[in-house]
């Protein structure tokens, strides 16, 4: 029996379903950063404008929690913007499926390039040898469809009512479970493995250094970890 032939309509809603899981731990994560930004001192109107420009929760709890400790505005930003390099990995690993798209969908899919929406293209997009660059733009949009409206909206619910969200409700949990479920699928070489786990204790034996920084050398560490093991495995198949 032949397979039906995938259409842009039907690739985007396999995206947007694909997706729904993760609203169950996006829906808090969101909360909890309205909740923290507005603790911080930030108003509504900044806290909703860093929400829908940054789109990046890793990065924007990191510049929070610098702005807590004081550090210096160019500190805030590098940081916030090394933590957010993994976007710059994305788009590479990206570009064999959807570098052939036009400028416009490129500029919209870099908008909506976020962890959920990577971490289900990575995975899908290999199996789907037949999908044409239009079914993978389409699925990427609606994985990325399914989870930024939630973004947003918890996010807004968190710095509107964060107040009367009772501490017993640990809100927190969300942030390491959502990137667990993103990050777990894609270890599945060798290099990831080593990469995942060059990150973790680099991050916990510098979580010394003064304004996260140490997150910056672990990730820096792990990256060139990943990349020499992978040219040591290339080298012993050769």
């Amino acid at each position: 029996m032949t397979k039906p032939q995938t259409t842009s309509k039907s690739a985007f809603w396999a995206g947007y379903r694909d997706c729904l899981p993760f609203i169950l731990v996006a829906g808090p994560f969101g909360m909890l950063f309205g909740v923290a930004a507005t603790d911080l001192g930030l108003n509504l109107v900044e806290t909703m404008t860093m929400t829908v420009l940054v789109i990046a929760g890793a990065s924007q709890f990191t510049a929070l929690l610098l702005i807590e400790e004081n550090a210096p505005t160019f500190i805030i930003i590098l940081t916030a913007l090394a933590v957010n390099l993994r976007m710059a990995m994305y788009s590479a690993a990206m570009v064999p499926y959807l570098g052939k798209a036009s400028r416009g969908m490129k500029l919209l899919l870099a908008y909506f390039n976020v962890d959920q929406s990577f971490g289900l293209a990575s995975v899908r997009f290999p199996l789907e040898t037949g999908w044409t660059v239009a079914n993978r733009s389409a699925y990427f949009c609606g994985a990325s469809m399914a989870i930024m409206p939630f973004w947003v909206l918890f996010s807004y619910l968190g710095a509107a009512f964060g107040t009367k969200i009772p501490d017993s409700f640990a809100l927190d949990f969300a942030l390491p479970i959502c990137f667990l479920a993103i990050i777990a699928p894609a270890l599945r070489t060798l290099p990831h493995v080593l990469a995942a786990f060059t990150s973790v204790v680099g991050a916990l034996l510098l979580s010394w250094v003064p304004f996260s920084l140490g997150l910056i050398i672990a990730a820096i560490i792990a990256m060139m970890v990943g990349a020499w093991s992978e040219k040591w495995l290339e080298g012993r198949k050769q």
